[in-house]
């Protein structure tokens, strides 16, 4: 297999991990691009890259922590969430997030955590814990679950609600959400993409977004048919079947750059 399709069946993952990073589908997207940019300019780059999966993420993580990368106008993804996140970011050193995020939503070991950070073992397992603290501090919100299967539903109702947040209600067709959501706006929803009565949690979702600005966390078997760049993408998405670590590192990323949350 070449270095460029070995890159291809990445990218998608990597593309998620950096708009999670980022907080933004444009600016995650751009530094992905710059770490592409230098792996072409770079043949011993290439070479680590069809070696190891890490040794992309490595890359991306030398780009993302001392390179200013310009972005073309017109952002896609522009907005009081974008600003929000921009504005978080401009304050604090997200390394311990990116341990979190590497370790759970994009399952490397700590080893190879370790390794994309530049950092010790046990550098990163402290920041992992540190991550973990703040998920448990953060401010509680109104969740709304779109998932037509009741077993994950339940699954997603408990995580949620040992998270300390309050479940307003659970939806298994757009119809559903969108009732839900006129009597309980939420600060947060959770939402499959192929729902029971065939509609999709995509569209339940831009039904919702017409009230208002909403972080939305998609969960999918098929997270690969999102990233596509051919549009704008969910920035939080889940892979089914997902650990529920993985779930609350999300969560924990998605309120971090939402500005507000309704409050219990």
């Amino acid at each position: 297999m070449s270095v460029s399709d070995q890159i291809a069946i990445q990218l998608p993952y990597l593309r998620r991990y950096a708009r999670a990073l980022t907080g933004s589908q444009h600016s995650g997207d751009a530094y992905v691009r710059a770490t592409l940019e230098a792996a072409l300019a770079d043949r011993s780059l290439r070479d680590a890259i069809a070696r190891s999966r890490a040794a992309l993420y490595e890359a991306f993580t030398r780009i993302w922590s001392t390179s200013h990368v310009e972005e073309p106008a017109g952002d896609i993804d522009a907005g009081t969430h974008e600003q929000a996140a921009q504005e978080r970011l401009s304050t604090i050193a997200p390394t311990h997030r990116q341990a979190l995020l590497l370790t759970t939503v994009e399952e490397f070991s700590r080893e190879d955590t370790a390794t994309i950070l530049g950092l010790e073992v046990e550098e990163v397992d402290a920041l992992v814990s540190q991550a973990i603290r703040e998920i448990e501090g953060e401010s509680t919100t109104r969740v709304l679950i779109i998932e037509d299967e009741p077993l994950i539903s339940m699954q997603l109702e408990g995580l949620v609600t040992d998270l300390g947040h309050t479940v307003v209600g659970t939806a298994a067709t757009r119809k559903q959400a969108l009732e839900i959501f006129e009597r309980h706006p939420a600060g947060l929803v959770l939402a499959d993409i192929q729902l029971a009565d065939g509609s999709s949690g995509i569209d339940a979702v831009e039904d919702l977004l017409k009230f208002g600005e909403v972080p939305v966390i998609f969960i999918t078997a098929y997270p690969e048919r999102l990233l596509t760049g051919e549009r704008p993408e969910p920035t939080y998405l889940v892979t089914k079947p997902f650990q529920e670590t993985t779930v609350r590192a999300t969560i924990s990323q998605a309120l971090f750059f939402n500005s507000t949350h309704p409050q219990d």
